[in-house]
């Protein structure tokens, strides 16, 4: 066992690490919560959705018939895995996958190149050590032989620290559409971000949301059994349990709407009456007025040139294009420009 699986061992296994990451966290919910909540145009971050209810009500909002972006890559992947092994060029390359959570999705890739002989690492990055380690051990399980790095890290430092570390290429996974979280300014930023983190021989293969019918846009939303609802109001429960507040969840009702012209859905969670809410680990009283709105999450849709532009921006080539068969989701396939 080489020394860079030891280090990245340790991080995910490390109690006390865990412990020192799990206190961030705890702090940085409480600041975001504060600073959010304190301003005139209220708003809470989508990053905080996923505790453990959060993620379990995901994985079902994933399941439904509205909500199509899982499924249409999860087709892509499968439909196109051949095409994007081969254009990595025939050499062993590493499988980095930013975000990993469970792997489903990554699953389908790694299955098919490891057993081509493509892979000399898959190394999943995630903030959940806990999680990460889990998934780690299904996967070494799964696929004998794989040799797996999990890094329990932010993106960027994760980056960081495979550059120069880890020998051979890099394949760095962006699934599903998280890009369309961050408003447009944002989302040219971290792609920036993400060209300066790689070397010039690696390449990002990214998912975006298309541009669609907004009806089915907004269905995806709010869908009509209330399951994205509850997934909304779940942020407050959050706060409630880990920042001893007393919102009341039936006091709020969940709000999306889509806005064709910009390609965004915006979801929002509106107060039906005017109420006070303590946050009692902020030493904190904050009134919320009758029908006044909490943002909570941007969903941006690109259309294919809108895509393109903005990896060109970010120093990028678009090799490939990878889209399911309504021409509802893009896979991009991005390389450094020359």
């Amino acid at each position: 066992m080489n020394s860079r699986e030891d280090h990245s061992r340790l991080i995910v296994d490390n109690p006390q690490w865990d412990a020192g990451r799990a206190a961030a966290e705890s702090m940085e919910f409480l600041r975001d919560v504060v600073d959010g909540l304190s301003r005139r145009a209220k708003s809470l971050s989508c990053k905080h959705f996923y505790d453990a209810e959060g993620s379990r009500l995901f994985e079902r909002i994933m399941r439904m018939p509205e909500y199509y972006p899982t499924r249409c890559e999860t087709e892509i992947l499968r439909a196109f895995r051949g095409d994007i092994l081969s254009l990595m060029d025939g050499l062993p390359f590493n499988l980095v996958d930013l975000g990993a959570g469970d792997a489903a999705k990554t699953r389908i890739l790694l299955e098919h190149f490891h057993r081509r002989g493509a892979l000399l690492s898959y190394v999943p990055v995630d903030v959940s050590g806990d999680a990460l380690a889990r998934m780690a051990a299904s996967v070494r399980e799964e696929l004998p032989g794989l040799t797996v790095h999990p890094l329990a890290d932010e993106y960027f430092p994760a980056l960081d620290r495979l550059n120069g570390s880890v020998p051979g290429r890099k394949l760095v996974l962006f699934l599903g559409s998280t890009i369309g979280n961050f408003e447009k300014r944002e989302a040219a930023a971290f792609l920036k971000g993400l060209r300066d983190s790689l070397e010039p021989d690696d390449a990002l293969l990214i998912g975006f949301d298309l541009r669609k019918e907004p009806g089915r846009v907004l269905r995806a939303y709010d869908d009509a059994s209330g399951l994205t609802a509850r997934f909304n109001l779940n942020l407050l429960e959050r706060i409630n349990r880990e920042l001893e507040a007393d919102f009341d969840p039936d006091g709020f009702v969940h709000h999306a709407v889509y806005d064709p012209e910009e390609g965004v859905a915006r979801s929002y969670l509106v107060s039906r009456r005017e109420q006070a809410v303590r946050i009692r680990k902020a030493g904190l009283t904050l009134v919320i007025g009758a029908w006044e709105s909490i943002h909570t999450e941007n969903a941006f849709k690109y259309a294919p040139e809108e895509i393109r532009r903005l990896a060109e921006a970010a120093g990028f080539v678009e090799s490939a294009v990878f889209q399911d068969r309504e021409g509802l989701f893009q896979d991009s396939f991005l390389t450094f420009s020359r």
